[in-house]
């Protein structure tokens, strides 16, 4: 038989050591979920920043974009800003592939996680419960042996004691026969006790045993193997979650390359050459370029010589003083014996052009770009009359199905929109008829090929055969800013651009009074009518009235400015866009700049 205290210190070893177990498992599993919960923050935090940077993505694609007004047509134009477009675009796709990617994180990682930690916290409190129940139970069992035992063996001893009591009695000569008696009852008492006591403690040992078998053979280890379940699924959980955390990257990689690819297609469709060309059609002004410079012969009298910068020969033979020939300074001013060169102040009808409140017509732009917003104005009114047209073709269904389906509306309540948009749609018709007009009279006035190569040849012959003969004169005409409006500089000196022309007649300077009074009187190459009134407030510069008929005699340099004479007396220079020229065919020296 086993000593009752060696048996006694093993149960409580056992007991220590599954509760130390208990105790490690409750450690590590909690430290299993917090990692859990750190993996789920971690997550979340990457979220955030992809949520993050799609949003500052956008906001910088958002801020390049180009801004809706008329310089966005300008700039679309070119390759390299519609690459620049297609880029923020494509941008634009790669941010929300990142928005993606933090939606997917939220739903498949982070929402997941999150109940499954709900889960797995009551699975666990629910397993130690048991545990600890299942503890406590069997040390409740083995307080329960130990008493019945403790009682057992109380009892035996009382028997003991009470059957030697008797034997002492029953041996005693003077005891009285009745308490012989008494003493022999109460030893058989206390030997039933005893016997009562052992058949419990027996009872109750069996019992406990049984009990005991089963919370080391079969409650516990089912306990530790629910645990031991529950952390594999954690720990697997969590693998699919990291690999899950991966193949969200991987999922929008086709898009993101399609975007980058399309980054890159864009950058590769940049065609220099073609932007450039963009530019020269842009800024063509149609103007043909200025003969060459004479040659000035200061050794011979001076006499004017027919060139591609005069219009008559009449007055050759002519010789006048050199200290007479002094040169026209006009639009610029003469000071003393230093040359203070300044541009012609613009009028005020000029400024107002320079702003973009010009003719409605574009006559103060030159040819070739004049004749282009022409057709851009007529493309505009086009889309307008087929915008008006669509809309009036929708009406008139709305209309007939009303007439044959009264209950849906009145058709009579159509009538006044269909009749607005007709009026509206001949306005846009007439207004398309006008700017056609227009149009048809600036492609007649532009040279043809032919034109700008006899002309050049003209250039040629008449440069070349008037070199050695011609007198110094030069004048400097108003400049043409690269679109064809007539610049004004904020500072009032500029360096001198000399263009050899004729000089600029003038009735209210008196400096040049004495240049034109030797000066023979230019003949008329043809005849101008005035479109527009030009108050020409400047020197050199004469005042016009709207429908006024005034005689040519220099025609257009390329500078703008056509030279003409009102009544056989008072001559000056005018806009070319101002006037409508009727040139004489016979006229000699009559060429046309476009």
């Amino acid at each position: 038989m086993k000593n009752p205290d060696m048996v006694e210190e093993t149960m409580g070893k056992c007991w220590s050591a599954t509760k130390d177990q208990f105790d490690n498992l409750e450690k590590h599993t909690q430290w299993g979920i917090e990692f859990v919960e750190k993996y789920t923050k971690f997550v979340k935090e990457r979220s955030e920043i992809e949520t993050n940077y799609a949003k500052q993505i956008r906001n910088l694609s958002k801020k390049y974009q180009p801004k809706k007004n008329s310089r966005e047509d300008e700039e679309s134009k070119y390759s390299f800003c519609r690459a620049f477009l297609t880029t923020l675009n494509e941008l634009n796709d790669y941010a929300g592939q990142h928005e993606v990617i933090a939606e997917n994180l939220t739903s498949q990682i982070i929402a997941e996680l999150s109940r499954y930690l709900q889960d797995i916290k009551t699975e666990r409190k629910m397993h130690f419960h048991d545990g600890r129940k299942a503890q406590q139970h069997i040390e409740s069992s083995w307080k329960q042996l130990e008493s019945c035992k403790r009682r057992f063996e109380r009892d035996c001893k009382e028997a003991d004691r009470a059957q030697q009591y008797f034997e002492k009695m029953d041996a005693d000569i003077n005891v009285t026969k009745a308490d012989v008696e008494k003493a022999r009852q109460q030893a058989q008492m206390r030997h039933q006790m005893a016997s009562d006591s052992k058949g419990d403690y027996s009872s109750y040992l069996q019992k406990f045993n049984q009990e005991q078998n089963d919370h080391y053979y079969t409650i516990i280890p089912n306990i530790f193997q629910k645990l031991q379940d529950m952390e594999e699924k954690r720990i697997e959980r969590i693998g699919v979650c990291m690999k899950t955390f991966a193949d969200v990257d991987r999922q929008v990689l086709p898009i993101v390359g399609k975007c980058l690819d399309g980054m890159t297609k864009a950058a590769e469709s940049i065609e220099p050459k073609d932007d450039s060309k963009q530019v020269v059609e842009s800024y063509k002004s149609g103007f043909e370029p200025p003969g060459e410079v004479e040659f000035e012969d200061y050794g011979q009298a001076m006499k004017r010589t027919a060139s591609d910068t005069s219009l008559t020969n009449s007055r050759e033979g002519k010789e006048k003083p050199v200290s007479k020939s002094k040169g026209k300074l006009w639009p610029f001013i003469k000071n003393k014996n230093k040359l203070s060169l300044k541009l012609i102040t613009l009028n005020s009808h000029v400024r107002n052009l320079l702003e973009g409140s010009g003719p409605e017509d574009f006559s103060h732009l030159p040819p070739e770009q004049r004749r282009k917003k022409l057709q851009g104005k007529i493309d505009d009114l086009n889309k307008d009359i087929q915008k008006d047209m669509d809309q009036r073709d929708a009406l008139t269904k709305m209309k007939d199905v009303y007439v044959k389906n009264p209950q849906m509306g009145d058709p009579a309540s159509v009538d006044p929109r269909l009749l607005e948009i007709g009026q509206n749609i001949e306005k846009l018709q007439l207004e398309v008829q006008k700017f056609e007009g227009w149009l048809a009279e600036v492609e007649e006035r532009m040279p043809s090929k032919s034109d700008t190569q006899r002309r050049s040849g003209i250039f040629e012959t008449q440069n070349n055969t008037t070199v050695s003969n011609n007198c110094a004169q030069d004048r400097e005409r108003p400049l043409s800013s690269p679109d064809g409006s007539y610049t004004e500089e904020q500072n009032s000196e500029t360096q001198v651009i000399k263009v050899n022309t004729h000089p600029v007649p003038t009735s209210s300077t008196p400096e040049f009074d004495d240049e034109f009074d030797d000066e023979e009187t230019l003949p008329t190459i043809g005849t101008c009518k005035a479109l527009y009134p030009f108050e020409g407030h400047n020197e050199g510069t004469i005042s016009v009235a709207e429908g006024e008929l005034l005689y040519v005699i220099e025609e257009d340099k390329g500078d703008g400015w056509t030279r003409v004479r009102r009544n056989g007396e008072e001559e000056g220079y005018v806009p070319t866009s101002y006037v409508e020229v009727f040139l004489e065919t016979n006229a000699k020296g009559a060429m046309t700049y476009i």
